[in-house]
């Protein structure tokens, strides 16, 4: 593979904390599809069926993308501008929410701390899906474990200045996984059924990102998702949230969203539906962004 250098400058918000993004990016010593070294971040993605590799750093203009490995092309230049800021949500105004930080209960216990930090989303609906599915009912940290072997057993790798980087796994490649190959790596029987027949479901055309947005309104949105089997309420909302960036997504019953309560609230259990639902009615129309903060006051 040819090696060419291409700088892709792409602007960001006011209020943008790279820093922030980069603890949540770095949250796990186990995440196998980016690698972050200083204040870059390396990530390898297929386009057209070719392998590439990013490099993402930020300056006093915004972020800057260089293409470090593959063809250069007015194209990919142009969906790698595309997918970092749908990647940062770089399009969201967020003065709003951090104005209703300041005034809620609980939010404003965190309000200025992390100013800046956007959801950092799945652009890809089949590695949203399959990676909710993933986390379900498990600790995040044998989450990634389980990621990391599906993604270095069945992805796509590139090798650049001697280091690996990974692809997550194709549609038609897990899709035509039998489920003892998912046992062997410490899948549940459930579990594998589950992320086999997503892919399935999606191989045959029956589910698409674009589909699911053609729907408009996140009710229909939420239904259509959770009538795939292994997708419940929280998977769903889930995904609404990281890959498709709907700012009412609520995944109300999210462990890390109770420990989260919990802890700024200083209770001696975890909060019931019925209070999550009474506190979250000030989060209207930013729930997802909620949760996503409460998300980031665990990493202290």
């Amino acid at each position: 593979m040819t090696t060419f250098k291409e700088n892709i400058s792409i602007p960001v918000p006011h209020d943008f904390n790279y820093e922030e993004c980069l603890v949540f990016l770095g949250r796990s010593e186990s995440e196998v599809l980016h690698v972050i070294e200083g204040n870059a971040i390396y990530k390898a993605f297929e386009w057209n069926k070719e392998l590439y590799i990013m490099k993402i750093t930020c300056n006093a203009h915004g972020l800057e993308a260089v293409i470090l490995e593959g063809k250069v092309s007015d194209e990919v230049c142009q969906y790698i501008n595309d997918y970092v800021i749908e990647w940062f949500d770089l399009d969201r105004d967020l003065d709003v929410f951090f104005d209703l930080m300041k005034q809620d209960p609980i939010l404003q216990t965190i309000s200025g701390k992390y100013d800046g930090l956007r959801i950092i989303g799945i652009p890809d609906l089949f590695e949203a899906l399959t990676w909710a599915v993933i986390g379900q009912q498990i600790s995040l940290k044998f989450a990634y474990t389980l990621k990391k072997r599906l993604v270095e057993s069945f992805g796509q790798k590139v090798v650049y200045n001697g280091r690996h980087y990974w692809t997550y796994p194709s549609i038609q490649t897990i899709a035509n996984l039998e489920i003892e190959q998912l046992r062997a790596l410490q899948f549940t029987s459930r579990k594998a059924e589950y992320i086999i027949g997503i892919a399935k479901h999606m191989q045959k055309g029956n589910l698409s990102k674009k589909k699911l947005l053609c729907l408009r309104k996140f009710e229909k949105m939420h239904l259509e998702l959770t009538k795939i089997r292994g997708v419940g309420a929280w998977t769903a909302d889930y995904v609404l949230m990281k890959c498709l960036l709907q700012p009412e997504a609520f995944p109300i019953s999210d462990a890390g969203l109770h420990n989260a309560i919990k802890k700024i609230n200083n209770m001696h259990r975890k909060p019931e539906l019925a209070e999550l639902k009474s506190w979250s009615k000030n989060w209207e129309g930013w729930q997802a962004y909620a949760v996503f903060y409460l998300w980031r006051s665990l990493y202290e």
